[in-house]
């Protein structure tokens, strides 16, 4: 029996959402192509994959690199027909206007959108022959408004939603199911604990944070959905948002 693939690109630390999806990815049945930045961390999570008695290949790829997206979807295609592919590139990258950098705003550009049209150029190639599978993207509050100190992420997040829109209305009617997941506030993961401790600590306690295993969970929902009622869009945040 083949096995079919999954795509994960974005992953990073165990208590992070790529390495989430992958293991979710993982117990479904899937083998996971955990893709990311640094070699160390993905197979890392491969291995967590493996231990678990699941299947896992860790890739090390940049998302703004052609040729290493397109080599990422030869190699999944090669394991087993992919069936779903999951971008999740894009940190939050803050700053002012004034000041700003040319190449801050560009490289914020070229990871959150352009590294997203490339994947979903490769998705599409290998998924439209079957004329079945899932291609989600992750999004963030900035995908719906822009907000003072964050034009760089606002406008790349703003561009990504609307081509996954206009990638829904183009596969969606060739069998390809096209989602966009926003992650309306704080994960409660390892970024987050790390980068500012007390602020998590505190949000967490309020329950303000989004709990990372259910956001995961999301994702799979959609890629489980029945084609006669596919979501496009999902919005998460906690119970407890102000």
């Amino acid at each position: 029996m083949t096995i079919k693939t999954a795509i994960i690109l974005g992953v990073g630390p165990h208590e992070g959402l790529g390495a989430v999806l992958s293991k979710q990815a993982g117990a479904k049945g899937f083998h996971v192509f955990v893709a990311g930045r640094t070699l160390a961390k993905v197979a890392s999570v491969a291995d967590a994959i493996k231990a678990d008695g699941g299947q896992a290949t860790p890739v090390q790829c940049d998302a703004t690199e052609e040729a290493d997206i397109i080599k990422l979807f030869a190699d999944a295609e090669a394991k087993g027909p992919v069936d779903l592919a999951i971008y999740n590139a894009g940190n939050n990258m803050p700053g002012g206007i004034e000041g700003m950098e040319a190449d801050y705003f560009e490289k914020c550009w070229r990871v959150c959108t352009f590294g997203a049209f490339l994947f979903a150029r490769e998705a599409a190639k290998h998924l439209l022959p079957r004329e079945a599978g899932s291609l989600i993207f992750t999004g963030a509050s900035s995908s719906m408004r822009g907000r003072a100190g964050f034009a760089a992420f606002s406008s790349a997040k703003g561009a990504l939603r609307n081509l996954a829109q206009s990638a829904a209305k183009e596969l969606g009617p060739k069998g390809i199911h096209v989602g966009h997941v926003v992650i309306d506030g704080g994960i409660e993961g390892e970024k987050l604990k790390t980068m500012v401790p007390d602020y998590a600590k505190a949000r967490a306690a309020e329950g303000r944070l989004i709990n990372i295993e259910g956001i995961a969970e999301i994702y799979l929902m959609l890629h489980g959905q029945r084609r006669a009622a596919w979501s496009f869009e999902v919005d998460v945040r906690t119970h407890n948002e102000p």
